[in-house]
This record gives C-alpha cells, structure tokens and sequence, in this order.
C-alpha cells in the first residue's frame, strides 16, 4: 500500500517531486506510525463491511478502526463480534491486502477471545485500540494483547508479526485539572514500559467536552475550546516529546460532514482555488463544513499532532493532501539535516524566506522528512489544492 496509490501513476508524477513510498503492515513501527494518516473509523455492525473496507482503501484510505465501543449500542456487541469474525473470514478469502485494521474493543478480555475467534483472519489485524485509557485501565488491555499474541494460530506466531496498541486518550481523570499530571505520569510510565507495542496515541476530544457539556461548532477548531486546548498541549508536553522518549499523538476528530447554519465568514481563501475544478471544489467544502476541518489539520500539525481520527469518508482526503511534505519544507529540512551542517549554525533558506538554524529545527526536519518518506514531497509549483483536486473520484 501507499499514499495516493489510489490515483494514476501518470498523475502521481505530474504532482510529486518524490513520490510516497510503497509500505506493508509489518514495515518498522515508525514508518507505520507516520503513515496512518486519516484513520477512518466504522461500526463493527456494518453487514457489508469487508466490502466497504474494500471500498475505502480504493478511494485512498490506509488505516481503519471497526469499533465495538461508542459507535454502537451495549445491546449490539455480541452480534458486531460475531459479524468482525465473517467480514474477516471474507477479507481473508479474496486474498487482498486491506489498510492497516485495528478493533477498538470495550474490554481486556475481548482481545485474546476474539483474536482466538478470527483464527488466520488475525493476519489481517494490525491491533486493538484502547478506550479511556489510564495507567489503572491500560495495562490490563496491553497484558491481553500480549497473551493473545503468544496464543496465535499455528503458522503465524512464527512470523514476527507484531498486533500494536493505539490507546485513547479520553478518561475525566486526564481532563480534570487535579488529576492530570498524575494520570499523564502513569499513562507515561505504562506507555513507555510497552513502547514495542504502542503504535501511536490517540486523542478523545469529544470525551473530554463532553465532560463539560460542551460541543464545538462547525467553525470552529478544538483548538478554540481552550479547555480542550490545554488537554492537548499538555499530552503533547508530556508524551509527544521530539528527544526520543515521545509517540506519535494524532489529531482530534472533526465531527461535521455537512452544512449547517454559519454564523462566520468561510476561512478558505479563494486565491488558492482559482483554476480548473478548484473553485467549484473550494465551494463543496465550505458547503461541508470542510473549511473547519483544513484548519484544525494545519492546527493539528502545528501543535505537535500528526494524523486524524475521522468518522467520514470525505475527511480522507483532506487529511493526506495536508500531510503531504511541500517543496520549500522538503529544501529547508535537507538543508538543515546536511552532513556539514553537523556543528549547528544558522543559514538563509534556499527559497530565501526565512531562517533556518540548524540545531534548534532539527528535530522538526526529522519529522519533515519522515513524513516526506509516507506522504511524498509536492513539486514546486503543486500545493494541496492540487492534491485534492486529483484524488477526487472522476
């Protein structure tokens, strides 16, 4: 699989000066943690599912989670295990490879029964996301993923095939203001003591509102809910640390899919949008609310997330065309990562712009060219408009 795999190679051409590599579910961790990308959540109750799983990672998707948790009823687990067991059974028969699966499960015990249940569809699991996640609630969850791992079907325990937690970050103890440093102190130590494990960490914004009754509207971004907004500088403080002992933390979702009433102006600029297809494109999302989720993206990126839990197909897109490494951030980062470069100092960039001094932006170059690896590098004169543009259906 990869990025924009989706779309012609032709035109992957035309719009990359270096193309997304090609990657597998046991590629190294860290590949894997950057490639997630928008994370596309389904009901486990779907009765169609491995098709519509099929569906998704022809329209560009990468990684799904198929939820047994918040998205349906307590009366409806038995029957959505049960319906996980089928859909993988068929996954497994056309022999495809599917985007990197996850399950997010209620409880610990749910991990080893159905890892059990799914026999050799298992090798299509990449792992279990784990709800309200805390010290207390998280390692009974990570000791069940380790068992079950140890209790594969035969053939596969043999394979490294390594199934990876994404924990959720949501529990009232970690939005509490008492409470928070010692919940992020115990979620660090656990997190840390299964490091192989963890994938990534995943963020819970809708939980930490509703503690409050609060509910963000369209037009505006987690970020402006300052309640959640120091939940998430926090997390990133303390867990998305750049010196070696952090993980990746993804963005929040974007709940919105269609328009409602608007109380403020778009923020889409229309000078981006002004050839081709683009300005009916740039009218579709602001008619979808989709000018909200842009920003919370460049929001995301700029404090310290990388990905998106989605709940609706059509953030995909959106999501990937903003990950993508531009031209100028790709020549800063090589710059400041150069051999010679080694010893610090501080350089005009090559587009002439702006600063780049080497020891304090390394860190972020590192991350621009991980990146750069998953989501490819846009050509100079290619910007996200571009890259919407093109993976949208014909």
């Amino acid at each position: 699989m990869r990025h924009f795999g989706h779309i012609a190679p032709e035109v992957r051409q035309r719009l990359f000066h270096r193309e997304p590599c090609a990657f597998t579910a046991d590629s190294p961790p860290q590949l894997l943690a950057s490639a997630l990308g928008a994370t596309l959540y389904s009901p486990a109750t779907r009765p169609r599912l491995a098709d519509d799983i099929m569906k998704q990672a022809g329209r560009g998707v990468i990684s799904m989670v198929l939820c047994l948790e918040d998205s349906i009823d307590d009366a409806e687990v038995a029957d959505a295990e049960e319906n996980l067991v089928r859909q993988f059974a068929d996954l497994a028969a056309r022999d495809v490879e599917p985007p990197l699966l996850f399950i997010r499960v209620r409880a610990a015990e749910q991990i080893p029964d159905l890892v059990r249940r799914l026999g050799t569809g298992v090798r299509l699991l990449s792992g279990f996301v784990l709800p309200k996640f805390t010290e207390e609630r998280g390692v009974p969850f990570l000791e069940a993923m380790v068992a079950a791992e140890a209790d594969l079907p035969p053939g596969l325990e043999k394979t490294g095939r390594r199934l990876f937690a994404m924990p959720v970050l949501e529990s009232p103890e970690l939005l509490h203001l008492e409470s928070r440093a010692e919940t992020l102190a115990g979620i660090s130590r656990t997190v840390d003591k299964y490091r192989d494990r963890v994938l990534a960490l995943r963020l819970g914004v809708t939980d930490f509102c509703s503690a409050y009754g609060l509910r963000r509207p369209p037009d505006m971004t987690a970020y402006d809910v300052q309640i959640v907004a120091a939940v998430i500088a926090d997390v990133v403080n303390v867990l998305g640390r750049a010196d070696g002992t952090g993980f990746t933390v993804t963005g929040p979702v974007w709940e919105y899919f269609r328009v409602q009433e608007r109380m403020f102006k778009p923020q889409l600029r229309r000078s981006p949008f002004l050839e081709g297809r683009a300005d009916e494109l740039r009218q579709a999302l602001i008619e979808h609310d989709m000018d909200g989720l842009l920003r919370e993206i460049e929001l995301d990126r700029a404090n310290g997330l990388q990905g998106k839990t989605c709940i609706h197909p059509s953030h995909v897109l959106p999501v990937h065309a903003l990950s993508v490494v531009s031209h100028e951030e790709f020549s800063d980062a090589e710059d400041i990562l150069r051999q010679e470069r080694g010893g610090g100092g501080v350089l005009r960039s090559s587009y002439t712009n702006k600063m780049n001094e080497v020891k304090p932006h390394r860190a972020w170059a590192e991350r621009t060219l991980r990146r750069a690896e998953v989501f490819g590098v846009a050509k100079e004169d290619i910007g996200f408009v571009e890259l919407l543009t093109a993976g949208l259906p014909g």
